[in-house]
């Protein structure tokens, strides 16, 4: 192996030594159980409500809405269904993106077993949610509107100022997936009017295992999760004080290089995708603008996504399909299904993302290694005619 590069930060990130170091301590010698009463939990509760406001001022929320959680899928679980068990007697009408994460997706076909009616709303070929789509799929029975912020798969960014000012012009509760997006592109609740958003620590570099949602005041969710009474009495179970701090140092890291890395990450991401759309029959998928810094993810005609995959790896590559690679199923993704792509250019799929250990160096080498791996396989393909 000749090198390693990891380009699927989108799955995960390593954990910064930042968050690392604001850890330790949780770790070992402070670790008091916060809902205890003598001085030396007492510490261990300070520093928990300290990452609650840390994480609160780079969101620009209050403390006392963010509730901490075990990560982005609890997260958007207790929103849909949170709502839904608190305003399941107004109505029992939901609407939702059809490229959502299955955090949401398979949430919502469980809420539909429980007599609720969820509208997927279609993308453009790009991927977006159209405001208008919103709009026009409101009832009065809708009691929830949830849009994710940024794609998974394609990058995509939603305009979920605009959703989420419809929704609250109509009364209705706007929740957002934004795992994704937080730490990548500027998160501000108040200017995206939502009520409710979810987030995950390790897409920006902190730990795994630790998540937030954050719940616009007055708007008070049943728990999912019953037990202690933690959280306010709203997510019980012993705190994670040192996934909390993780989290919160991590999130502020990013929000401050924010500035900077994010051009830097584009500047990077184009130079790929500009190199990678020289092979024969590819196509980025996704837009060229209105895309997450360092997300990249292109269909190539006539190969399987997964054998890219196979043979990256076999040269030091990380990355990533939107192919159902991992499971039984031999569907390609529901996002390229849902923007138009037919099934067997689908299977085609490669997501490369890039994030802050990326060099020039990598892209170089991922411009040299992604053409001869397709131009390989498309030796083997009894489809390639080229």
């Amino acid at each position: 192996m000749s090198r390693f590069v990891y380009a699927d930060h989108a799955a995960t990130t390593a954990l910064s030594d930042t968050a690392l170091n604001a850890m330790l301590p949780y770790l070992k010698e402070e670790y008091g159980n916060p809902s205890s009463l003598y001085r030396f939990a007492g510490r261990a509760k300070a520093a928990l409500e300290q990452a609650r406001a840390d994480v609160a001022a780079c969101l620009n929320a209050k403390p006392e809405e963010i509730y901490f959680t075990s990560g982005g899928t609890e997260s958007d679980n207790w929103a849909l269904r949170g709502v839904a068990e608190l305003r399941g007697k107004k109505g029992k009408h939901i609407i939702t993106s059809a490229i959502e994460h299955h955090a949401v997706l398979h949430t919502a076909q469980y809420l539909e077993k429980q007599g609720f009616e969820v509208t997927y709303l279609p993308v453009d070929a790009q991927g977006r949610v159209s405001p208008a789509d919103v709009e026009a799929a409101l009832r009065p029975d809708t009691i929830l509107v949830s849009i994710m912020a940024a794609n998974n798969e394609i990058g995509t960014i939603q305009p979920i100022g605009e959703i989420g000012a419809i929704a609250r012009r109509a009364g209705v509760l706007f929740h957002t997936d934004a795992v994704q997006a937080v730490g990548h592109i500027p998160v501000d609740v108040e200017a995206w009017n939502v009520d409710l958003l979810s987030l995950s620590g390790h897409k920006f570099h902190g730990p795994k295992g630790v998540g937030v949602l954050y719940m616009r005041k007055p708007l008070r969710l049943p728990p999912l999760i019953h037990g202690g009474g933690q959280e306010k009495g709203r997510r019980s179970g012993t705190e994670n004080v040192a996934g909390a701090v993780g989290l919160a140092a991590a999130l502020k890291e990013a929000a401050a290089g924010l500035e900077t890395e994010a051009p830097r990450l584009c500047a990077l991401r184009d130079r790929l995708i500009d190199g990678l759309l020289q092979i024969p029959k590819s196509r980025l998928t996704g837009p060229r603008d209105g895309r997450l810094p360092g997300s990249a993810s292109f269909v190539f005609e006539c190969i399987e996504g997964e054998s890219i995959l196979l043979r990256l790896d076999n040269a030091g590559i990380c990355s990533s399909s939107g192919s159902a690679c991992s499971s039984a199923s031999l569907d390609p993704s529901h996002v390229l299904l849902a923007i138009g792509l037919p099934h067997e250019i689908a299977h085609g799929s490669v997501r490369l993302t890039l994030g802050r250990e990326n060099t020039d160096a990598d892209v170089d080498y991922l411009l040299e290694t992604v053409p001869k791996v397709v131009a390989g396989l498309r030796e083997m393909s009894p489809l390639w005619e080229g």
